[in-house]
């Protein structure tokens, strides 16, 4: 093409093919536009109606809806009218076209054997517009067009698309795009590819060329989108990017002064304002994009420490010329920059040091009017373990919780409830104050381990061997003493430190293969309990006896309103070179140590007290053989219910002081062979462990003795009874008698009567008592 040469532009403004058809039909689509329509021709090279066979189809149209507005791709456009009816009207169509200049079609040298490829020297063309082959017309199909932008060293190239619209295939643009090379052809870095409909799209170069090219797909379908129209300058003045390139920051292409800084695992570095360090130009937008590790395996968060800052602030005396926005908690990712964590000017901005929540740290440096040096920072990529408590000041995992910060909490396996890292070790340390105990119950608990026994619980040191979890009591002196070792989902029982230590300590450890969501615990610090809890005792010099739970037979309680555990220790002892024999009669305590652990209830027993102790929950099924023997002549037992206990049965254990060994002095047991004090025999308690009830066989049951002291009392009080009656009667006829003797008239008793003088009964008796009080 030539400057000045004319190509033609159309605008259809009626379309009223008689035709059954479809809105908008697409070419080829029967039974649509059969028996009248429009065919558009825009890419004629030649104005001969024999080209048009040679010439690309630009589309059929028929019905209602009228193509959009076409711009030749030559000097040559051609519409084609068919119909097959006997009569035709002026109304079936009606458009309006125009000639227009080509100049502004022709955005640099054009490069032979394209169509639409230009060369762009800045040094010829320092500003210009860059538009699609056909805008604002629909662009025509199977394009392959290059816009070459090269300028002198020191320059870059700044494009700004006023207008976008492609068609839109998907966000990978598989049909129609327009890509950038931040270089001189297709082989350079890739600054972005767009489709669909594009606002505020502006691309910077890094250097001083740039490629665009623009592709259309050569298929059937009818699209009719304008393309696209922007604006080019080739500059000096834009930011020079040595203040980012001489840093660990990578430039983001296509910006002008964005950047990005990666960890490189727990590494630091310094960010600076634009031309640090000398004033900063007006009118900046930067923006920092600092991102920490976050995989499987690794997560960061950023701190980020000013040692120099002043933006000057604007008239006001606020941030309403310059500033510098902090964003702390993601929110680029929904593009929410209104919602920043702070906003910086001045010459001393608030808060010196920030720390981002999560792994990404963004700042936006927007300069005004007004000048200033800018800002230096220090940033430093931390490890993040999500772990409340105050971490070690040196990054590692060790967290520290004391009662005069806080009486109690939360604590967790880092990053929970995702996945712990492997190849970690973390330590939780509880210190209490003077008189307190803290207490830890675990709420949630999932630890690796491919060794655990899936038909008991998973403790100690034999079966927890890939990841673990261990709790120690601290002591004053600097000791540890383990009170267990935890895996796969036993999770460990409510635990109390001991009188006398100052705290708790918990470590978790993970070897390098395989990982799970780990645990979530609690802790309280609480005014020290006696050494025995809130029952319990200590039992010395017997030879046995019976231990429950608190309330037993009845279900026990949890703690009362305001305490996070209740607790019972029991301490026994017996003769030095004996043994203790503990047999559980009954057991019912909720949990389940093979799935889920003990995490409401417990009972520990310490048959070595030197050692951690074993951690008992569940049921114990009636045939069941629960039998434990103390290494030397001490045993200890810990009961304890924490705030979430339901209740159940609880225990009946049976201790008694033994000797092993095939020489016995007393009785010896026949199935266990334990021997045990003779005075237990016969006792009515089975002293001899499960399975042997040889203490109890050959008791001889003697014949209970009749009891006749009750008879005796009743046979005492018959006999008052019956004299008190006779006393009473007696006084009364002895009280007639003498009413009778006053009596002014005597009847005479007839001679041979059979009457007689009533016989003098009271008075005997009265005789007789009256001798025996006298003796």
């Amino acid at each position: 093409m030539t400057s000045g040469v004319a190509r033609v532009m159309t605008d259809c403004l009626l379309l009223c093919c008689r035709s059954c058809c479809y809105s908008g039909a697409a070419v080829g689509d029967l039974p649509s536009c059969v028996h009248e329509y429009m065919d558009v021709y825009s890419e004629v090279v030649q104005p001969d109606a024999a080209e048009l066979i040679n010439s690309p189809f630009g589309g059929r149209y028929c019905g209602p809806i009228p193509p959009r507005r076409r711009v030749s791709l030559f000097r040559t456009l051609a519409l084609a009218f068919y119909t097959d009816k006997n009569v035709s009207t002026s109304d079936l169509f009606t458009g309006r076209y125009s000639f227009i200049n080509d100049s502004e079609y022709e955005v640099g040298s054009p490069v032979a054997g394209s169509p639409c490829s230009f060369l762009v020297k800045g040094a010829v063309k320092p500003t210009g517009v860059i538009v699609s082959p056909t805008y604002p017309g629909a662009y025509p199909k199977a394009l392959n067009c290059h816009y070459q932008f090269l300028g002198v060293p020191g320059e870059r190239i700044r494009i700004e698309f006023r207008d976008f619209d492609l068609f839109f295939g998907g966000p990978h643009c598989p049909f129609d795009y327009v890509k950038v090379y931040d270089g001189p052809d297709n082989n350079s870095a890739v600054i972005g590819t767009y489709c669909g409909q594009q606002r505020n799209l502006v691309v910077y170069s890094s250097e001083s060329a740039l490629l665009v090219a623009f592709v259309t797909l050569p298929r059937t379908a009818n699209t009719q989108n304008r393309g696209f129209k922007g604006i080019f300058e080739f500059s000096n003045s834009f930011t020079k990017l040595d203040f980012i390139s001489k840093n660990d920051g990578e430039h983001i292409r296509g910006t002008e002064c964005d950047q990005k800084i990666l960890s490189k695992k727990e590494s630091s570095g310094f960010v600076f304002s634009p031309n640090y360090p000398f004033p900063y130009m007006p009118k900046l937008v930067c923006r920092y994009f600092i991102y920490g590790m976050q995989d499987a395996q690794h997560l960061e968060r950023v701190r980020l420490e000013f040692v120099l800052f002043d933006i000057p602030k604007g008239s006001k005396g606020d941030c309403s010329d310059g500033y510098l926005k902090i964003y702390l908690k993601g929110q680029e990712t929904t593009d929410s920059y209104d919602k920043f964590d702070y906003e910086m000017c001045g010459e001393e901005s608030l808060p010196a040091v920030v720390v981002s929540d999560g792994p990404r740290l963004v700042m936006v440096f927007s300069s005004g009017e007004l000048m200033g040096r800018g800002f230096k920072a220090n940033y430093t990529f931390e490890t993040e373990y999500k772990v409340p408590g105050t971490a070690a000041p040196d990054g590692s995992c060790f967290f520290t919780y004391r009662s005069s910060s806080k009486k109690s909490g939360d604590f967790n396996s880092p990053r929970y409830p995702s996945n712990y890292p492997s190849g970690t070790n973390c330590s939780y340390l509880f210190l209490t104050n003077n008189n307190e105990q803290v207490t830890l119950i675990f709420d949630n608990f999932k630890i690796h381990a491919d060794s655990a026994n899936a038909s008991v619980g998973s403790y100690g040191v034999v079966l927890c061997q890939e990841d673990w979890l261990e709790i120690y009591n601290v002591y004053r002196d600097s000791t540890e003493k383990m009170v267990g070792r935890y895996c796969s989902t036993s999770a460990p029982g409510p635990i109390e430190s001991n009188r006398g230590a100052i705290g708790l300590k918990v470590v978790l450890h993970t070897d390098s293969e395989g990982v799970y969501s780990g645990f979530k615990a609690r802790y309280s610090f609480e005014t020290a309990k006696s050494i025995f809890g809130d029952c319990g005792g200590n039992v010395s010099s017997q030879e046995s006896g019976v231990m429950t739970s608190p309330k037993f037979p009845e279900n026990y309680d949890g703690p009362t309103k305001g305490q996070s555990s209740v607790s019972c220790n029991w301490y026994v002892s017996v003769r030095p070179r004996f043994k203790i024999l503990l047999n559980f009669e009954r057991f019912a305590i909720e949990g389940d140590p093979a799935l889920r652990g003990c995490p409401a209830a417990v009972l520990r027993i310490w048959t070595d007290l030197s050692s951690y102790p074993k951690e008992l929950c569940g049921e114990k099924g009636a045939m069941d053989r629960w039998e434990y023997i103390s290494t030397s002549n001490t045993m200890r037992f810990s009961f304890i219910a924490a705030d979430k206990a339901v209740g159940a049965q609880g225990f009946r254990a049976v201790w008694t002081e033994v000797q092993e060994g095939p020489s016995c002095d007393e009785f010896q047991c026949e199935t266990s062979g334990f021997c045990i004090p003779d005075k237990l025999k016969c006792n009515l308690v089975n002293n001899c462990g499960a399975d042997d009830n040889s203490d109890e066989a050959y008791c001889i049951k003697e014949a209970p003795q009749e009891d006749h002291s009750l008879l005796l009392i009743g046979s005492i009080a018959a006999i008052l009874v019956v004299l008190v009656t006779l006393c009473i009667l007696c006084h009364r006829k002895r009280r007639r008698r003498r009413r009778g003797i006053h009596r002014p008239l005597q009847l005479p008793v007839p001679s041979g009567s059979s009457r007689r003088p009533p016989p003098r009964m009271c008075e005997e008796l009265g005789e007789r008592f009256a001798s025996v009080d006298s003796v």
